[in-house]
């Protein structure tokens, strides 16, 4: 688990030991970068008016104070343009997923500053346009990365013109257009490069050669380099067959909750990635949700939470959040008089903001999210919730973890009314919210694979020895697993899961879907791909029990839809074999 926060002048003083490690991580990732660029990095942030760029920086830290990555972007307010300059990841730290969490964070930061574009450069994927060829291959993949979000490199210029004969590694300049679909004028272009060349290399750029770049920039609009990596690894998948197998419930109000401040992960644009891999498929059929009264939600949280979490929300500014930053000993006879410091009450973690619609979007996927269960209760056999924000975090009496209100558990109580419930959470994260809801009951089975305690978050529950209390003992199994796995642990895992599942001889079974356990994800460690989720939505649906999937966790955007699919594609296959049905 981690967060993107920005650090800037207002911050800058509580933030030195980030902001001496992003300049140590310069020095060493680019010892060619002059050593006077990085001390000037607080300058910049501080004072933009004398650099002419006004610069944001953003970086990715955990629970424990870890950097593991930043962003560095340069504003031009006179010329309307972003410019990326450094994005760094460490490989430990999720690589690619981290990195993509900035990209979009950056993104976000130019789409909120109406840039006309985000640029920056890259260096050529041409071996012959490289001194050492060998470099060219590891150029291609920022290119790919790159690519998938649909920045490319602008061709036709003289950008690339050498300073001297002879000269190589001249970087490309790649515009993003931020996803609007707009070309770049000509005119626009020309006040881009200049401002670039003028400032960021005007001592080593003479103003000849600025000229002469200028002059180049002819085509109106700009041509940009078509996609050279992202088409050619891009592979059709095969059609699905059916006719709406899986209904499909969206939580079509949860872009109201858009935490835009701190760049979290948990964003609108995880919903819209997984429809797009899932509804070309045929297999889903949709339908509206509709309204639950209030004693759902009571069934499986406290009262206190529901009502201090509806009564903060109300209060909470426009455009403004609430994060929990004290967490005092619980006396809760002693409680301030503004609930909005009352949050350390109620929260697990420090990630976990309180705005104006917080409440509206949680309590609209609970109701997304009960739709799906009483279809089941209906007759429908499988059912999937595209909810957000996630749930499995939220216990009976607090949330965290991005999540407010638990969707699978109110689901569980709902479908308890006609047996016995199996939850089985394949989130990377522990389901802590299910197992403390239902730790002393016998007649909803918890069931939770996820990363050990001890490096994944919620750090403090889901070890291997919680199996229940009073009438609930057994009716709890941790399946806690290490940082890295490879495919035959985790289905050696899976396969302890379900023979507990048959055991317990549910009704009905309730899955709780986290993605983060891809590769790549920034908030997990394993490298679980679409296959894999293929495999494993084969193997719980040939369960044959009517089945509800609730979307949880899950943040790489760009494998989000693929890794779905597959999911989805197992689980209808599988379900079909075990005589499941459908229709």
């Amino acid at each position: 688990m981690f967060r993107i926060r920005q650090i800037d002048h207002e911050t800058l003083h509580d933030s030195q030991r980030e902001l001496a490690r992003v300049q140590e991580i310069l020095r060493t990732q680019l010892p060619g970068l002059a050593a006077a660029e990085v001390d000037a990095l607080p300058d910049r942030l501080r004072d933009p008016l004398s650099h002419r760029f006004r610069a944001l920086l953003f970086v990715a830290d955990d629970l424990r104070g870890h950097l593991h990555g930043f962003a560095l972007l340069s504003y031009a307010p006179d010329v309307g343009f972003c410019l990326l300059d450094y994005l760094a990841s460490g490989k430990r730290s999720g690589g690619g997923g981290i990195g993509g969490a900035l990209y979009q964070r950056a993104r976000a930061a130019a789409r909120e500053l109406a840039a006309v574009g985000l640029f920056f450069e890259c260096l050529p994927d041409d071996p012959g346009a490289c001194s050492d060829p060998a470099h060219a291959r590891q150029n291609a993949a920022r290119l790919r990365f790159y690519e998938r979000y649909g920045a490319r490199p602008i061709v036709g210029t003289g950008y690339e013109t050498p300073l001297r004969p002879g000269d190589k590694d001249l970087p490309h300049l790649v515009f993003d257009d931020l996803g609007s679909g707009v070309p770049l004028p000509a005119a626009k272009a020309r006040q881009v490069v200049g401002a670039i060349l003028e400032r960021k290399y005007g001592d080593v750029c003479p103003p000849g050669y600025i000229d002469g770049v200028l002059v180049s920039i002819v085509d109106d609009p700009v041509r940009l380099r078509p996609p050279r990596h992202t088409a050619a690894t891009r592979k059709a998948s095969p059609k699905v067959e059916g006719r709406g197998q899986v209904l499909l419930v969206v939580n079509e109000e949860h872009d109201i909750h858009h935490v835009r401040a701190r760049g979290y992960v948990e964003a609108p644009v995880r919903v819209k990635s997984i429809l797009d891999g899932i509804e070309p498929t045929g297999m889903f059929r949709r339908t509206a949700s509709r309204a639950f009264d209030d004693a759902h939600l009571l069934a499986v949280h406290d009262a206190e939470l529901v009502r201090f979490l509806a009564e903060v929300c109300a209060g909470v500014p426009d455009g403004r959040s609430i994060y929990p930053y004290v967490f005092p000993l619980r006396n809760r006879a002693r409680l301030p008089d503004d609930l909005s410091y009352c949050a350390g009450y109620y929260c697990i973690d420090t990630f976990t903001p309180l705005n104006r619609n917080a409440y509206r979007a949680a309590r609209r996927a609970v109701d997304c999210t009960l739709t799906a269960a009483a279809a089941l209760l209906d007759g429908e056999r499988l059912a999937y919730a595209l909810v957000r924000p996630p749930g499995h975090h939220a216990e009976r009496g607090v949330f965290g973890g991005f999540c407010y209100f638990n969707n699978a558990a109110a689901a569980a109580q709902l479908l308890c009314s006609a047996g016995r419930v199996a939850i089985l959470d394949i989130d990377y994260h522990h389901g802590n919210g299910q197992q403390d809801i239902f730790y002393t009951r016998d007649d909803v089975l918890t069931v939770s694979i996820h990363g050990e305690p001890r490096i994944a978050y919620p750090f403090f529950t889901g070890f291997a020895e919680e199996l229940g209390e009073g009438a609930g003992v057994g009716c709890n199994l941790n399946i806690p697993l290490p940082e890295t796995i490879d495919t035959s642990v985790y289905q050696q895992a899976l396969d302890r899961a379900l023979a507990a599942i048959r055991a317990f001889a549910p009704s009905a079974l309730v899955v709780a879907l986290g993605l983060d356990t891809a590769k790549r994800d920034p908030t997990g460690t394993w490298t679980l791909q679409r296959a894999d989720f293929e495999r494993n939505g084969a193997r719980i649906g040939a369960l044959g029990l009517p089945t509800l999937v609730v979307q949880e966790g899950g943040y790489r955007s760009v494998s989000l839809g693929g890794n779905a699919r597959g999911f989805f594609e197992g689980l209808v296959r599988g379900h079909a074999g075990a005589g499941g049905g459908g229709s």
